[in-house]
């Protein structure tokens, strides 16, 4: 029997979102990823003697912005605590963070897995200042002989946000967490740049025999940062934890860590409780009031969220593949909703933005807000197919060139002479010539193999670079070719 036959799985997870403030949660200092080691710091992040941290006001912005968009009830009265813990990229020896207030509480995300949709509880979001890093001198911790410290990241703002135990499978692990992604992306609260740390994944995983309604044993693996990781660490984490199980062992509570490389997940420490980390009220910092009106302004300000648009565009008779792919992306479906606004064919333009135009960003290496094809050129480039300008084939044609220089489509038809042509006189010299060079095809299709005018079309199309109108074309050689 598989594990999923012998045992249920239990996870909760918890993710650690960077917010997109321009300086840290207590000080001044950039939160610009990159540059030299140690560069971002001053003495407020770096904890030294006789400071004293200011509350960042945009944190609180994107806080309750992030709130509000998972549905949580966001607190009037909330206030900051000192985790602590000691550690070495901890330099203060103890994390700013919230623990029995915190500022978001009892929300949900709605998934959606084979058809059917469920909501995952939202227990809680907290803000709290981001640890340093530590840089290794091998691939992993378990694997390095030194490790040094950058503590550019010490005092970043983040969200954490963390689930009920409410997910039951892998694919209900990852359908939440790309959901709350695109939330976050979509609300602009995080820049969402999963390979630059700005979001990561704490997965909290337990077994438990089919009927059991008591939880298993789990084990916390830190700081995932890739979907890929998720998937696979969980794989291997729910292998070992059925192996134990199986041989009757106890599974220990635990932190891991995940090795990439080696495909399997190691132990860090014993997995700490809340006492173990004596939280206290953070004498520095005042409660934090917010009136419902702070929350409210806020509110207008949120923009259409990932599901509310995948629903708006199968409204348009979009298919719900359409829809997710096209709303996977804040800065695609934004690029779709904008082209939409000059062209009306929502199924044709919704097959060229993910086919021609999507193929082409990945094949140049761009990000979609670095393409030189606006949202109206594209819509102009299918206005000029629609017409019979030009045929669909010379429209990939152009788009590539579009791409390559940034010019208007009908700029590009004019200057390239990639006009479709349509004149029957002009065409049928040519048809003549087609119809005399393929006398085996023309005895094909009079005896009854209607498919050979196929081959005869293709003929023309090649001898006039694919500028003949298709349409016109198969009316002639159906014309000429009765006449035989």
């Amino acid at each position: 029997m598989s594990i999923t036959d012998r045992y249920e799985m239990v996870c909760g997870i918890e993710v650690h979102v960077e917010l997109a403030t321009k300086t840290k949660i207590f000080c001044n200092c950039s939160t610009e990823f990159g540059g030299e080691q140690n560069t971002h710091t001053c003495p407020v992040c770096l904890g030294l003697p006789g400071v004293l941290p200011v509350l960042n006001r945009e944190v609180v912005n994107f806080a309750i912005k992030a709130g509000l968009a998972l549905n949580c009830e966001i607190a009037e009265f909330s206030k900051f605590d000192r985790k602590n813990y000691f550690y070495p990229d901890a330099p203060k020896n103890f994390q700013t963070s919230q623990y029995d207030l915190p500022i978001c509480k009892e929300g949900w995300v709605e998934i959606e897995v084979e058809g059917e949709k469920k909501r995952i509880g939202i227990t809680r979001a907290h803000m709290e200042d981001d640890a340093g890093k530590l840089v290794h001198s091998g691939e992993t911790i378990s694997t390095s002989f030194e490790s040094s410290v950058d503590y550019n990241r010490t005092g970043v703002p983040l969200l954490e946000i963390v689930s009920e135990p409410d997910l039951r499978s892998i694919t209900e692990v990852l359908a939440f967490l790309e959901e709350l992604v695109r939330i976050m992306q979509y609300t602009e609260v995080s820049d969402c740049r999963l390979e630059q740390g700005s979001v990561r994944f704490d997965v909290n995983l337990s077994l438990r025999p089919w009927g059991q309604k008591e939880f298993g044993t789990r084990t916390e693996a830190k700081n995932l940062n890739s979907f890929s990781s998720v998937r696979r660490c969980m794989e291997y984490e729910m292998a070992r934890q059925a192996q134990l199980l199986d041989d009757g062992e106890e599974v220990i509570q635990e932190t891991l860590t995940w090795d990439e490389g080696r495909g399997i997940t190691l132990s860090l420490r014993s997995k700490e409780d809340a006492h173990d980390y004596r939280y206290f009220p953070e004498p520095d910092l005042p409660p934090l009031v917010i009136g419902r009106e702070w929350v409210e302004r806020i509110r207008q300000t949120l923009p259409e969220l990932p599901a509310a648009r995948r629903e708006r565009l199968r409204s348009l008779d979009l298919s719900d593949y359409d829809a997710g792919v096209i709303t996977n992306s804040k800065a695609l479906s934004d690029f779709f909703d904008e082209a939409l606004k000059s062209y009306g064919d929502v199924k044709n333009l919704a097959n060229w933005t993910m086919g021609e135009y999507t193929r082409l960003l990945n094949a140049q290496g761009v990000s979609l807000e670095e393409s030189p094809v606006k949202p109206q050129q594209l819509g102009e480039l299918l206005d000029l197919i629609d017409q019979g300008t030009i045929s669909g084939k010379i429209g990939k044609t152009v788009i590539e060139e579009m791409f390559a220089s940034g010019k208007d489509p009908d700029v590009i038809v004019k200057e390239k002479g990639l006009a479709q042509i349509s004149d029957e006189g002009a065409l049928l010299k040519i048809v003549d010539e087609i119809i005399a060079k393929n006398p085996q095809s023309v005895e094909d299709y009079k005896a009854g193999k209607k498919q050979a005018i196929g081959f005869l079309v293709g003929q023309m199309m090649k001898a006039t670079k694919g500028q003949a109108n298709p349409g016109v074309v198969n009316n002639l050689l159906q014309e000429r070719l009765a006449q035989q």
